[in-house]
């Protein structure tokens, strides 16, 4: 059952939401093991978890980039996931027909950063009536996201989410403005940390985005310590081999560890 995000504010819950899972769907039987294995940990912290896999990949650098494997095989493969083991699911969109189809099969919408400012995708999101999660492009600053939720909180719906992903800084790396969280928390919706995505270094030379996996214990502790509502990551079993993202992303196996330290952050700032 989808937890009730809108209430998940840092001031109301002394845990955090989880959004994790792969950057994408790379075949059919690659995400099942992996949402098993989160569903598993975060019932054991009672942290509520949404699944988080994009049944495709629009933007990449490179024209031979993984895309996907299908949209409807990827999307009927998150909607079986959803079902059988009772988590809910996110996944990006990137046009308004997206938006649309994509509602068929999954719980939340995830607005693409690079995206966040497109006036008929956010609207049409919003029509579907699902939770939206919009990520923060990472050209803008915290405040200027109120624009974003005025479009979508337009259509009437207000299941809202705001993501911060980094801000750019130079060519081929990116920085986390803390305060953007404050920012966006004074807009009443919850306010996520995409840590993995954070910690990108795009624009490299090859056309493959890099990254600094080394660092997403750093940035995820900093977010739960300055009261973030919830926290975004992507996981693989072995990210060397992942076909998207595998640069920025943090090895499954060290995932248990990683929640179990942020739960003992979160519950020590909630105390205060």
């Amino acid at each position: 059952m989808l937890p009730n995000l809108p209430t998940l504010r840092f001031s109301d819950s002394r845990s955090f939401f989880l959004m994790a899972g792969p950057c994408v769907i790379e075949n059919e039987k690659m995400a099942y093991p992996i949402v098993e294995t989160i569903l598993k940990l975060t019932e054991e912290l009672s942290i509520p978890f949404i699944f988080k896999a994009s049944y495709k990949k629009a933007n990449r650098s490179k024209l031979d980039s993984f895309m996907g494997i299908g949209d409807e095989k990827a999307l009927r493969i998150l909607d079986n996931i959803r079902t059988t083991y009772q988590v809910p699911v996110v996944t990006d969109i990137h046009t308004a027909e997206e938006a649309r189809i994509a509602a068929n099969y999954v719980d939340v919408l995830q607005i693409p950063a690079f995206l966040c400012r497109q006036t008929d995708l956010l609207i049409a999101a919003g029509e579907t009536g699902k939770v939206i999660n919009i990520k923060k492009g990472q050209f803008l600053s915290g405040e200027s996201m109120q624009f974003a939720v005025d479009k979508v909180s337009s259509t009437g719906n207000e299941n809202i989410v705001l993501t911060e992903r980094g801000n750019m800084f130079g060519y081929g790396d990116l920085v986390v403005d803390y305060r953007n969280i404050n920012a966006m928390q004074k807009s009443g919706f919850p306010v996520v940390l995409d840590v993995t995505h954070s910690l990108q270094q795009p624009n490299q030379s090859g056309g493959v985005t890099g990254g600094q996996p080394d660092l997403i214990g750093l940035i995820a502790k900093a977010g739960i310590a300055v009261g973030v509502d919830g926290i975004f990551l992507e996981t693989h079993p072995d990210p060397g081999k992942a076909l998207s993202d595998g640069a920025n992303m943090l090895r499954l196996s060290l995932l248990p560890e990683l929640l179990k330290q942020l739960s003992a952050i979160r519950e020590v700032v909630s105390g205060f």
